[in-house]
């Protein structure tokens, strides 16, 4: 066991489970049996679609309360989560549904030279990969759960879904409504639990097929080499350090609002954050001296306290 905390006050939010080795083992057979056995792997990609968007209608039922749950357990403003979050969660998971239809294969024509005459062509097939790892980080815990979760269950994949251990209450939430929507027991298991012992375990898992991450560079590295073992297939979001640039021909006036809000946003906890800012030497402390005027109106509160 382990406690989430409340990031504004330091209060204990709930005890949750921990998972170690022998969880990710069950989590994991219990995904490879309903890929290889369980019902999901026979629904047709429509009925794969219109599963996933019951999820995306359960959720939207249950918006606020998402809402609430992110600003308590990740300490964003409730108002940020209530118009970005919660909303790009459920429409990610919609437009994955009107997806699950569209994944086809081509047709290749292969013909040669000297069959003059003769026409060859090559049919390809889209078929799901099998058991999916996917670890997400803490910065956007449900929004990020469901960029990884959509495109995988409208393949036909299956899941076994580590939340950060600082942020795992939205993700758990949204494991009861996956049940509650329908979704074969073995489809999605969310287990949470730390890097070093349940991600380290799922990533070298010799039943898990593919590995999506995001996190850190340093972590995506080790990540890379425990897929070798049985050469997973693995996606990686890893942290940059992404450049604004203002130059002396710009309107300061209108640059300053982007440029602050390029790093304050989600305070600063964004992987496409403007965290180096570039400034023509004819320009730059009018452009400092207002970048820190609006740092200095920033307020700190409760998440909860912060509508929209």
């Amino acid at each position: 066991m382990f406690f989430t905390y409340n990031p504004a006050t330091g209060d204990i939010l709930a005890q949750v489970a921990e998972g170690d080795r022998a969880d990710v083992n069950r989590a994991v057979t219990a995904a490879r049996t309903a890929f290889e056995s369980g019902p999901w792997r026979w629904l047709t990609a429509s009925e794969r679609g219109r599963q996933v968007w019951k999820l995306a209608d359960l959720m939207e039922s249950h918006a606020e309360e998402f809402a609430q749950l992110e600003s308590l357990d990740n300490g964003k403003p409730v108002g940020a989560a209530q118009v970005a979050d919660v909303p790009l969660a459920i429409d990610l998971f919609r437009y994955m549904a009107w997806w699950a239809t569209k994944i086809e294969g081509n047709t290749i024509p292969i013909s040669v030279p000297y069959t003059s005459g003769t026409q060859y062509l090559a049919y390809t097939l889209r078929e799901p990969v099998g058991v999916v790892a996917q670890i997400i980080p803490w910065n956007f815990p449900l929004l990020m759960a469901a960029c990884k979760l959509g495109p995988a269950l409208a393949a036909g994949c299956t899941v076994v879904l580590n939340p950060a251990e600082q942020t795992p209450l939205s993700a758990l939430r949204l494991g009861e409504l996956i049940g509650e929507a329908g979704f074969p027991d073995g489809v999605v298991n969310i287990m949470p639990g730390f890097g070093e012992t349940a991600g380290a375990a799922l990533t070298a898992h010799p039943n898990v097929d593919k590995v999506a991450f995001t996190g850190s560079t340093e972590v995506g590295k080790l990540i890379l080499g425990a897929a070798a073992g049985n050469l997973k297939k693995v996606s990686l979001e890893l942290g940059g350090k992404s450049p604004n640039i203002v130059c002396k021909d710009a309107d300061v006036e209108a640059s300053i609002p982007g440029v602050a809000s390029a790093i304050f946003f989600n305070q600063g906890q964004c992987c496409c954050a403007g965290s180096r800012l570039f400034v023509e030497k004819s320009i730059f402390d009018k452009v400092v001296e207002s970048v820190a005027a609006d740092a200095k109106k920033i307020k700190i509160w409760p998440g909860t306290l912060i509508s929209g």
